[in-house]
């Protein structure tokens, strides 16, 4: 397993370097058209041409340009440490804050405000005029020499680090590590010229945004690494020149298009770089379904699929599982083939197997999804209820008996309003303290004397509403100590009369510092609470796998029809319409829950990849259309395959085409 996992990574690996180094070769001629960005002239276009071609011989570009490979080499290296197949998915915003807050991330948005410095710097050196040094020598006649700051050249190094830092972060928010497979297989080179436009558009859009940002930020908190880059490099200021944290130094038009070209082109190089990645990284690779030899027994698509622990390489045998399925009839009886000798369906046990273990797993997702939600939406109330309901039954009968008995199961009738009072009071509030019976009237029931006795502070009813139907029946049971002394019964004796001034106890440190803390967690509730969207799009977010196991599964059944001489499909046939079938069921069951079925809308400018965000309408009509498929081409053969009798009434409305 270790020899096939490490043969396979290092064919990965080497798809990997192969971007990076495209990466690195379209560099030059990206710089080449900063360098007519920032330097040409309509007005003297002779003169600005012969300067860009001097400019980029010269030391200082090639110093830059070894720069930029750098850059380029770790903005590649960043990529290739932090893709994913299966994105990740905040189902609240506590959970995103504790994404940017992760200490791998707080690295990683630091090294990416580097990069943006080192590019900026060398943005700054390759315009060259106002921003080619952080220093320049003061214009003073009446001192020694000083070395004032340089302004220009300290916004554009900023800029740069506040677009690193940007760009990391909302990398995280729109999951920009994510690395979707095309659904239409085209050539590396048509994909590339394809994605290159939008390439471009996103980054003049973004940086855009981000130098909108970066100025209003430099313009309240600009004096801050002003005055610490003076005190930490011994620079002075310029008094005579004005400051660029202000309105007169930050509408300056060559500044904000220079500052808006910087951010444009690091954003190209980590755009350009991140869709050459995807591209290599995804494109087609072809297994063998079974070699003659043991020793590349490991490289066969059965064993990539069943010990491959490599999510990428699962994907990316999976995808070449269903388009052999579609597309190649020599490999498809490669898989219906039997072992020699032993005459086996290995091949086919393996795929078959791997295929139903997913879908068995997301149908198991699924149900405890919705048995999950459903719960939750009564829980509450069911729990109470029992204890209420619990409680009543008690009064009427033993105290202990009652304490030990089982909750009931059904929901009560009793209207929340009617414990109300009791609730307002306290806990250690009496039931019925407006209502207090006389206990020695010869009208008062040996069931009232029981109810209205007085409890113990250790009891378990101390302070709980014992019954509703005390309260409702009080003011129709009492009777006051004047008629009890006119029918000649004696007043109550105090010890019999419950205490109804009993004074509250103070709660203890620890108990009162648990509900402030529980207080603090309720006012940051709307921010943990989950996102129904966003949790079913969590669900449904390795749907990819699922979507190319049942396109493999259904065709190769189809062509079993046909193809399979030896009928090692007819075995697993039942294993495979039930699990289908099921998948239909608690798919349909999710899609009737709120929010599961409202579609988001399509970022078109935007270099995020929002597949995942659709994958659940996707298999949906991946499921429906792959048991149509086995339904038209066995037609009414399936009558004869054993299976429930939910799935067979499912089942014939596939039959009848009332799906």
């Amino acid at each position: 397993w270790f020899c096939m996992e490490q043969n396979n990574h290092k064919s990965y690996f080497w798809r990997a370097a192969a971007s990076i180094a495209w990466s690195v070769l379209l560099l030059p001629p990206a710089t080449a058209v900063f360098v007519i960005f920032s330097k040409f002239s309509l007005f003297h276009p002779i003169q600005s041409t012969s300067e860009c071609l001097s400019l980029l011989t010269s030391a200082s570009a090639i110093f830059s340009q070894i720069l930029l490979c750098g850059v380029v080499l770790i903005i590649g290296f960043l990529d290739f440490e932090c893709y994913t197949v299966i994105p990740t998915v905040a189902c609240s915003k506590i959970a995103l804050l504790g994404q940017l807050l992760h200490p791998r991330q707080l690295a990683n948005s630091l090294v990416h405000c580097i990069m943006g410095m080192i590019v900026a710097w060398c943005c700054a050196v390759i315009i060259g005029f106002r921003y080619e040094s952080l220093g320049y020598p003061c214009a003073q006649t009446d001192s020694p020499p000083q070395i004032c700051l340089n302004e220009y050249q300290l916004i554009l190094l900023l800029a740069g680090a506040f677009v690193g830092f940007s760009h990391s972060v909302l990398g995280v928010m729109h999951n920009m590590n994510y690395v979707s497979f095309p659904t239409v297989q085209q050539y590396k080179y048509l994909r590339f010229k394809g994605s290159l436009p939008l390439v471009i558009k996103c980054s003049a859009i973004q940086a855009l945004y981000s130098v909108r940002n970066y100025i209003v930020v430099y313009f309240f908190l600009g004096y801050i690494p002003r005055v610490w880059i003076c005190k930490t490099l011994s620079l002075q200021m310029n008094s005579s020149a004005h400051t660029l944290d202000s309105f007169s130094g930050l509408l300056d038009l060559s500044l904000l298009y220079h500052l808006w070209l910087s951010a444009t082109f690091f954003l190209f190089m980590q755009y350009m770089t991140l869709t050459l990645f995807r591209i290599f990284v995804t494109e087609v690779y072809s297994f063998p379904v079974q070699s003659s030899f043991t020793e590349e027994a490991f490289q066969c698509l059965p064993r990539v699929l069943t010990d491959s622990q490599t999510m990428i390489l699962k994907f990316l045998a999976l995808q070449d599982l269903a388009l052999l399925s579609q597309h190649s009839p020599v490999r498809r009886c490669e898989v219906f083939s039997l072992s020699q000798p032993g005459g086996h369906p290995h091949n086919w046990n393996a795929i078959s197997k791997e295929c139903l273990s997913l879908l068995t797993d997301l149908t198991q997702r699924l149900v405890a999804y919705h048995d999950t939600v459903a719960t939750n939406g009564r829980a509450k109330s069911l729990s109470s209820g029992s204890e209420k309901r619990t409680s009543s039954e008690s009064s009427g009968s033993s105290g202990s008996e009652g304490f030990t008995s089982p909750k009931p199961t059904f929901p009560l009738k009793t209207p929340a309003s009617v414990f109300a009072r009791s609730f307002a009071g306290g806990p250690l509030t009496p039931p019925t303290a407006p209502f207090t019976p006389d206990l020695d009237s010869p009208f008062a029931s040996p069931t009232l004397r029981r109810l209205t006795a007085p409890v113990e502070q250790g009891s378990p009813w101390y302070g709980s509403v014992q019954s509703p139907h005390v309260m409702r029946r009080a003011p129709k049971l009492w009777s006051t100590s004047t008629d009890s002394q006119a029918n000649g019964s004696l007043p109550p004796s105090p010890a019999s009369v419950p205490n109804l001034k009993q004074e509250p106890s103070k709660p203890s440190f620890v108990t009162q510092f648990l509900q402030n803390r529980k207080e603090q967690v309720r006012k940051l509730k709307p921010f943990s609470s989950r996102l129904p969207e966003a949790s079913s799009q969590a669900l449904f977010a390795d749907s990819q796998a699922h979507i190319w196991a049942l396109e493999g599964l259904s065709y190769l059944v189809q062509a079993s029809f046909s193809e399979d001489q030896f009928g090692v499909v007819q075995t697993t046939l039942p294993s495979i319409l039930s699990c289908m079938l099921g998948l239909q069921e608690a798919v349909d069951r999710h899609f009737k829950l709120p929010h599961a079925s409202s579609k988001p809308a399509r970022l078109s400018s935007s270099m995020s990849d929002s597949t995942y965000k659709t994958l659940r309408f996707a298999l949906r009509a991946t499921l429906k259309t792959a048991i149509y498929r086995i339904t038209t081409t066995f037609g009414e053969h399936l009558k004869a395959v054993q299976m429930s009798a939910e799935h067979r009434k499912r089942l014939q409305q596939f039959l009848e085409y009332k799906e």
